[in-house]
């Protein structure tokens, strides 16, 4: 079958068995520039005239690094400009949700290839490492700024040889000027944030998630003081009146606003205040339609920082392997002892989202939505099931369940309303009934689980 558009392009249908090459058409080592890539691997031992063979895979496993760090924060950057509008898109949450696992996979990538690099022994190392001074991974600017845009803080960073970390690119002005910038740049941790206060069901005119959740919080703790002081034995009764205290002061920590900034400000929570509700929010109701994806992103945030994680601890294996714990590194740090300072938490952008676990709460225990809410977190087609009406339409009249497609899950302003049509008479249990109840239900539920 000849092809329809060969004259319009100025093909001749006859030669189109030709190679398309010989009518000006990219060939793949030109569209890869395959003759830059190939040609960039200049071992330095080399200049003796006695090339090392390993030190070839040292640099293209180097480099190969670089390139998905180059890919990674290309995908990061993406995510963070969807995040940065006034009003998030958020039909765009599959797309954030498909990059940011595109970013897992390569991170994956990037552990498992420390598996090809120690097929490589100490002594082969040793041969090639004096080379390498005064070089050093701790110059990889790209990984400076990958963990700039993700949101780890300048003063959270072990000082590298007691000195700021950006010291080493002060004689590369324009990457001096990258990593500064990217430090002044909303990170994706802080437009997290933004996105997360703006959770549905948050504001306190309405739904008001954390007064319900305190409310859940305060039954339980109350139960297990009484059970507590019901205990016969003496040291299991303080036992367990220490446990409920312990546990009372960290639901403090987050309840008591002060308290949170002040572990903020000592760099132990990341989330502000309200974020971490929005984030306690969609864990508990993960199941709901609205919830779904945003549930999802942030596993794979997590994902991100363990990964990370993972990254720097195979790193810091390497380097024990190849020159001990003693050794200093070619590029003057302490080597092994400072990289083994980075697997600390500080180093974890999004530690609070690891740590929502433990202020989850017994399944039959978390406060029930009211059918408001539950209308506000479902797909405008699920809400019309919801209700039933006793309005008949008029004539001509589309009914209220006819063309109504499926909501976009946006996270509206906390102050947007979220009523029904008016005129028509639903039979449905109010919110205020259902409000009244709250308490009594919570606490009938919570005593079977403690």
């Amino acid at each position: 079958m000849s092809c329809p558009f060969a004259r319009e392009n100025g093909l001749d249908p006859a030669q189109q068995g030709k190679n398309m090459v010989e009518f000006g058409g990219i060939t793949y080592n030109s569209y890869l520039q395959l003759h830059k890539v190939l040609t960039a691997q200049t071992l330095m031992s080399e200049q003796d005239g006695k090339p090392v063979h390993d030190e070839h895979l040292f640099i293209v496993i180097h480099q190969a690094y670089e390139l998905w760090f180059k890919q990674i924060i290309y995908e990061i950057d993406s995510v963070r400009e969807i995040f940065s509008k006034e009003e998030v898109d958020e039909h765009k949450m599959l797309e954030i949700v498909k990059r940011m696992q595109r970013v897992t996979l390569i991170l994956k990538l990037c552990v498992d290839q420390f598996l090809i690099l120690e097929t490589m022994t100490p002594l082969d190392f040793m041969e090639f490492r004096d080379y390498l001074s005064p070089a050093s991974g701790f110059q990889s600017y790209q990984f400076r700024l990958l963990e700039n845009k993700l949101g780890l803080k300048a003063e959270l960073r072990v000082r590298y040889n007691q000195e700021n970390y950006m010291k080493v690119f002060g004689n590369e002005p324009d990457i001096y000027k990258r990593i500064m910038a990217s430090e002044e740049e909303p990170s994706l941790q802080s437009l997290l944030c933004r996105w997360l206060e703006r959770t549905p069901g948050l504001e306190e005119r309405g739904f008001n998630f954390w007064k319900k959740y305190k409310m859940a919080v305060d039954t339980i703790l109350d139960d297990q003081l009484r059970e507590a002081e019901a205990e016969d034995v003496e040291e299991l009764r303080a036992h367990l009146q220490t446990q409920q205290k312990r546990r009372k002061e960290l639901f403090d920590s987050i309840f008591d606003v002060r308290i949170h900034n002040g572990l903020m400000a000592r760099g132990e929570r990341r989330l502000t205040h309200k974020a971490l509700q929005g984030a306690l929010m969609i864990s508990f109701y993960r199941e709901e339609p609205r919830f779904n994806q945003p549930h999802q992103l942030l596993q794979l945030l997590m994902d991100v920082d363990s990964l990370m994680t993972k990254w720097r601890y195979n790193h810091v294996m390497l380097v024990q392997r190849m020159i001990g714990s003693q050794l200093i590194g070619t590029g003057g740090s302490s080597g092994y002892q400072y990289l083994r300072s980075t697997l600390s938490d500080r180093y974890k952008v999004f530690l609070d989202l690891f740590n929502l676990s433990t202020f989850l709460l017994p399944r039959n225990c978390i406060p029930p939505l009211t059918r408001q809410m539950k209308s506000r977190l479902s797909t405008m087609e699920e809400t019309s099931s919801l209700v039933v009406t006793t309005t008949k339409p008029k004539e001509g009249q589309q009914r209220p369940d006819e063309g109504v497609s499926p909501s976009p899950t946006n996270f509206v302003s906390a102050d947007s309303p979220c009523s029904m049509e008016n005129g028509e008479e639903k039979h449905t249990t109010s919110d205020s009934d259902l409000e009244k109840s709250l308490e009594n239900s919570m606490e009938r539920s919570c005593e079977a689980s403690m």
